[in-house]
């Protein structure tokens, strides 16, 4: 990974996460989301939790590097990401959350946020770490329309429709890396991102 976008200290943290880990059996750019999730989270958890579609990054990739919009479906996800953005590509980010200044009826403000989005940007690259009923929503909506994200990131965090939402991103043909269980969060969300946005920028910037 390029070191210009990593303090000494990260590559040392990187170096500590290496020999903790060991053997694995993600490859070269899964291993990089990996460790880097680890490194913000401290959990080597993240190791097994995290799973890819085959073609999740080589999509990610080209569609950062096409600077695609980016929506997030809270605040804390879009400012995790908006540094990198700016150093790189310079997609457009919206955060869900944002569009929208009070929740439809049996929705959550994020879902409803969420819903707004996908009508506006249904091709865009979605980022879930903290709302599970917006990953639903969006997975529902998904399967139904004529266009599909480019890809998912699903890791939502808690212990509310969490597990359920995953499952059923896992069933989508939609190109995604999510976190499985209960664990993940805008911190993960945010370093899954940020590290497609640096292979990106090896490849493409």
């Amino acid at each position: 990974m390029s070191q210009q976008f990593n303090h000494p200290i990260v590559e040392k943290s990187f170096a500590i996460i290496d020999r903790e880990i060991g053997d694995h059996n993600l490859n070269k750019f899964e291993y990089e989301i990996a460790r880097r999730v680890i490194h913000s989270t401290a959990d080597f958890d993240f190791i097994d939790l995290l799973k890819f579609s085959p073609d999740a990054i080589t999509k990610a990739i080209k569609s950062l590097s096409q600077r695609e919009t980016i929506v997030t479906d809270v605040t804390m996800v879009r400012q995790g990401i908006s540094t990198l953005v700016n150093k790189t590509f310079q997609n457009p980010i919206i955060a869900a959350i944002e569009q929208v200044s009070n929740a439809l009826p049996g929705k959550t403000r994020a879902e409803t946020g969420l819903l707004h989005c996908f009508n506006q940007y249904p091709q865009a690259i979605y980022v879930i770490g903290n709302a599970p009923t917006a990953l639903i929503a969006l997975c529902k909506k998904s399967i139904t329309s004529k266009v599909q994200p480019a890809f998912i990131i699903g890791c939502p965090v808690g212990f509310v429709s969490v597990i359920h939402s995953k499952k059923i991103l896992a069933k989508t043909n939609i190109s995604q890396i999510r976190v499985e269980g209960r664990k993940g969060g805008s911190t993960v969300a945010s370093a899954i991102l940020n590290t497609l946005l640096i292979l990106a920028y090896n490849q493409n910037g």
